[in-house]
């Protein structure tokens, strides 16, 4: 395979920007030009739903630009992504489409779960230094115009993400409203921050030692990468980063502008993010920080490189996903032994079933999710667990899969234990009949499963799965008595055979 060029498009909230890749497997991932604009799609985006005529004329235009520069570096692909300010457009698909008749570029929109784990892809392509970080308390803050995400890791284990409305624009436009003087700026952004920090802290810091920082942010890297690049390739400690917190302090915007070559509506910007940056790293007791540098653009070019089996990576996103949902689970005292043995049976009738059910690694990965979270509602009510699972993992982020993907996961774990809802009568929470169908394949695998392990004495966590003909042979190996399982079997089985023309057996293993 040859070099290809691949640009990545992010349309933020406060920059449009692009990256221009060349990916080899030699190079890997080359970064070989990088434009930006500076677009404040955010202000009125948040502030009004809309975007004004003016704001997608620019839009367009600049696009079109970027057009032009693919063409004449030859781009054999491309990807481009709206973030939250193009997400929360009400009139959102009007512009989209506007964008595309105009420019010819198609913009996906990605969720904040999607995004923020591009962001991280993006960190974790620099290899052995996030590997080495994360192997102890590290917490990672992603720094947005909308939001602030934060991630704890723990012995390369992802234990919780967590999003926050701390969007540096969504602060700029308090602080512009309340007319303050520059000198207040700091005793504001402290109050409007205080309190999620708390409980941040109290949910979810309890005994645990952050030693590490990880920051992904626009404006703090570019200004600490002009006073020495060494910044952005190593971890500075705790008092150098607040020495450059007290230098941003005792200067002017015109001053810190002269000497960054930033407007001053980014020093404004850069103040923002400093200043939370700094309140996160006193609450946490973090003693190194680590400022890479990367954007978004650089998870964009990873995921494709990645996508494409151009570029091997050493870590283990999928592991990430199941990591931070098995902390969902325990969050809402769920049985860890309980969701493996679940996860164990739902994935080997998933894997004996391929030919009938026709799904991909994704939807397997889907499944396991729906299996860790399926009783996770016992913690509201025991009565009516598969509404309140399904309410819990709807109001859950889970990074790394899309919102569409989490409806999917939602409704396995409803539909586990209420009647199913045919397409057209639960519409309203299945947005498309591909989502649907991919629904009713995993709560059928699910509820055969859940049958399974009624009794949850894990009698059957030595299973092999078969398919011949029509029927799946399900044999067991294990001494305990299965009268149960044999009986609750032909009520789970009838959805199953419904949605696969399949009829479960279980069969005993001889000797036993």
């Amino acid at each position: 395979m040859g070099v290809k060029t691949f640009a990545a498009i992010d349309v933020g909230s406060y920059e449009l920007s692009m990256k221009i890749f060349e990916i080899s497997p030699k190079e890997k991932l080359r970064e070989i030009d990088h434009i930006r604009h500076r677009i404040d799609l955010g202000t009125e985006t948040y502030t009004t739903g809309k975007l004004s005529h003016e704001k997608v004329d620019e839009l367009c235009r600049v696009l079109s630009e970027y057009s032009d520069i693919m063409k004449s570096y030859r781009v054999a692909d491309y990807q481009a992504y709206g973030t939250s300010a193009v997400r929360e457009m009400v009139n959102r698909e009007i512009v989209l489409e506007q964008i595309k008749m105009r420019t010819g570029i198609h913009i996906d929109i990605l969720s904040n779960s999607e995004q923020r784990f591009l962001d991280y892809k993006s960190v974790a392509s620099k290899g052995e230094s996030f590997n080495w970080l994360i192997s102890n308390g590290t917490a990672m803050l992603d720094i947005g115009g909308g939001s602030l995400q934060v991630s704890l890791f723990d012995k390369d284990s992802l234990v919780t993400t967590q999003n926050m409305r701390l969007g540096i624009l969504l602060i700029r436009e308090h602080l512009s409203k309340l007319k303050l003087r520059r000198s207040q700026y700091a005793d504001i952004i402290d109050e409007l921050s205080g309190s999620q920090i708390e409980v941040l802290e109290k949910l979810y810091l309890k005994g645990k030692k952050i030693d590490n920082m990880i920051v992904v942010d626009e404006y703090i890297s570019n200004a600490l990468g002009k006073k020495d690049r060494r910044f952005l390739e190593n971890y500075i400690d705790k008092d150098t980063y607040l020495r450059f917190m007290g230098e941003v302090r005792e200067h002017s915007w015109s001053e810190l502008s002269k000497e960054l070559q930033m407007p001053e509506e980014s020093i404004v910007l850069l103040y923002i993010s400093s200043m939370l940056v700094e309140k996160f790293l006193r609450t946490m007791g973090v003693s190194k920080l680590w400022i890479p540098g990367v954007t978004l653009c650089d998870g964009i070019g990873y995921e494709y490189a990645e996508k494409n089996k151009i570029l091997v990576t050493t870590h283990d996103f999928e592991k990430d996903i199941i990591d931070c949902t098995q902390n969902i689970s325990k969050r809402y005292m769920g049985s860890k032994k309980r969701g493996e043995t679940l996860e164990k049976i739902a994935l080997t009738i998933f894997d004996s079933m391929k030919k009938a059910h026709g799904l991909s690694k994704r939807e397997r990965l889907l499944l396991r999710l729906a299996a860790l979270l399926h009783d996770c509602g016992k913690y509201i009510s025991m009565n009516n667990v598969g509404e309140a699972s399904y309410e819990i993992v709807m109001s859950t982020e889970i990074i790394g899969i899309s919102h569409v993907e989490r409806v999917i996961v939602a409704n396995v774990v409803r539909y586990n234990y209420r009647d199913f809802s045919y397409y057209g009568e639960g519409r309203e929470t299945i947005p498309d009949k591909h989502s649907y169908l991919t629904v009713a394949k995993l709560t059928a695998i699910l509820r055969v499963a859940t049958g399974l392990d009624r009794s949850h004495k894990e009698k059957f966590r030595d299973i092999t799965a078969t398919l011949r003909d029509k029927q799946l042979l399900l044999t067991v190996n294990t001494p305990y008595d299965i009268t149960l399982e044999k009986g609750l079997l032909s009520s789970k089985a009838a959805f199953f055979e419904e949605i696969f023309e399949v009829t479960p057996v279980i069969k005993r293993k001889r000797g036993i």
